[in-house]
């Protein structure tokens, strides 16, 4: 019996030419056997070297066929590519081709999608014999209990994924989380293959696909300023080696909560370089807040308000930025299709609560977390996460907290809340959005804690010098009765 293999690109029009030969040749043939292989274009190179390296064959071009020596075993006999395939199908079998060149590039790019399409069913496949592993730090706190029913219900990751969730919090949190685990398992999702519990930090993050990060359990009462951020720099070193050792090569790390996110962020990224660039920071929280108290203002729904822009420090000194802001379906005088929209800042006329009430409303929500509950913070992270696999709204504009490379005129380096899209996996910071200069007073104001915080929390800097009042307010619970620099009040117009 003959036994060959055809293996080539998945768009090579000659790879479809052979295949119609051999698929011919078989039909007709009872000793005649094909064995087919397909590579993603963006594959097929390094394929095809390590297939003629293994095999001691000389072959640059696409298709390659070789004979396999069913009766002596061995690496196979080599026969070429197709032209030496049609030669020795009319030597041996007389039988020829006459597929036109047309028909070559068409048949080539339905091989092509067919490839990708199987590629896309196997991953599926993968998913489902392999869950993907979820990895939760802080369980214990209130947002955990509302983000574990949206992580089970098939829209964050698809509905074709399962997923193993991994309750991480220390040994004294245990029958908290413990309950939390039955309560999981109550809930019988399709989407949730398993549900576990774990206290010992060297056990932590164990092939981890995803890793989120809410916030750490700290006594405000015990730790000075100076003393919190440094605390954040010792979980994090631990954290950080424990991603490095453990976590699967593909982790994605999202940072949420409403303490020092930045800060956290950044930290991670410094403690697992080889992860540094799949760590993110959740944003989605403010800049719904901020959505929300427009949509009271304009007497609309939240979802209606569109590319609000959180500029700067999450949980301290920001710039919400409405320049680009817009409302879809308002009903007013002027009245469109759905994806008519309008300027926010056209529609308040009210400048006095811009700047004043609106502003204050957002910095006593950053400053204290009070308002920051575990709806909102499960929503935000589910929501960043979706996005992270599935791609943003198309023409929608998303906050996230990313690594600085300088953009805007950012200072490299620290981590910075700054417009992206989503899409194919990854984000892409919006740099050539126009008219979203940031002024020098408004960024100085952003940046100059940060800095601070990464100093301090590096042993770098031993006292910290808020610029702005938040930091105490952090603390004490308390809003300061004096009247902060206003969010908005530069690089802003309200008409």
């Amino acid at each position: 019996m003959a036994k060959f293999v055809l293996a080539g690109r998945a768009d090579c029009p000659y790879y479809a030419k052979a295949e119609l030969l051999a698929d011919l040749l078989q039909k007709n043939l009872p000793d005649f056997r094909i064995h087919k292989i397909t590579q993603h274009p963006d594959v097929w190179e390094e394929w095809l070297k390590e297939l003629c390296k293994k095999n001691k064959w000389s072959h640059k071009n696409s298709p390659i066929i070789w004979r396999e020596l069913l009766d002596r075993g061995g690496k196979g006999l080599l026969l070429g590519g197709y032209n030496e395939f049609l030669e020795h199908a009319q030597l041996y079998y007389g039988v020829t081709s006459s597929m036109t060149t047309e028909l070559m590039k068409t048949v080539a790019q339905e091989n092509l999608g067919a490839h990708i399409e199987k590629e896309l069913e196997e991953e599926a496949l993968k998913g489902l014999i392999n869950p993907l592993q979820v990895w939760i730090t802080s369980a214990s706190a209130p947002a955990c209990y509302n983000l574990i029913p949206i992580l089970t219900s098939g829209e964050v990751f698809g509905p074709h994924m399962e997923i193993s969730i991994n309750l991480f919090d220390n040994k004294q949190a245990e029958e908290k989380l413990t309950s939390l685990v039955k309560e999981a398992q109550d809930l019988a999702s399709p989407f949730l293959r398993s549900v576990s519990l774990c206290t010992q930090a060297e056990e932590a993050f164990r092939q981890a696909h995803v890793i989120i990060f809410l916030d750490d359990h700290v006594d405000k009462e015990v730790y000075s300023l100076e003393d919190c951020i440094r605390s954040r720099a010792t979980l994090c070193h631990l954290y950080g080696s424990l991603i490095e050792k453990n976590a699967h090569d593909s982790v994605r790390i999202i940072v949420g909560g409403k303490t020092f996110v930045n800060l956290k962020t950044s930290l991670l990224m410094r403690y697992a370089p080889n992860f540094a660039h799949n760590i993110i920071a959740v944003a989605l929280g403010v800049e719904g807040k901020a959505k929300a108290e427009l949509a009271r203002k304009l007497k609309t729904t939240p979802s209606c308000i569109k590319d609000v822009i959180i500029w700067g420090n999450i949980s301290g000194n920001n710039y919400v930025d409405l320049r680009k802001a817009k409302v879809y379906r308002y009903e007013s005088a002027v009245w469109g299709p759905p994806h008519y929209s309008r300027p926010v800042l056209s529609l308040i006329f009210d400048s006095e609560w811009v700047n004043r009430e609106f502003v204050e409303s957002l910095k006593k929500f950053t400053a204290t977390g009070r308002q920051f509950g575990g709806i909102l913070a499960a929503h935000s992270i589910a929501t960043t996460l979706k996005y992270w696999y599935h791609g943003s709204p198309p023409g929608e504009i998303v906050s996230l907290g990313v690594l600085s490379e300088g953009q805007f005129g950012i200072p490299e380096g620290i981590v910075f809340s700054m417009p992206v899209k989503f899409e194919n996996g990854t984000w892409v910071v919006l740099t050539d959005l126009e008219d979203i200069e940031i002024s020098e007073k408004i960024m100085t104001r952003m940046t100059s804690d940060l800095i601070q915080e990464k100093l301090v929390a590096l042993g770098e800097l031993i006292n910290f010098q808020p610029y702005q009042s938040e930091y105490k307010a952090l603390f004490s619970g308390l809003m300061p009765d004096d009247e902060k620099d206003l969010i908005l009040s530069d690089g802003m117009s309200v008409k």
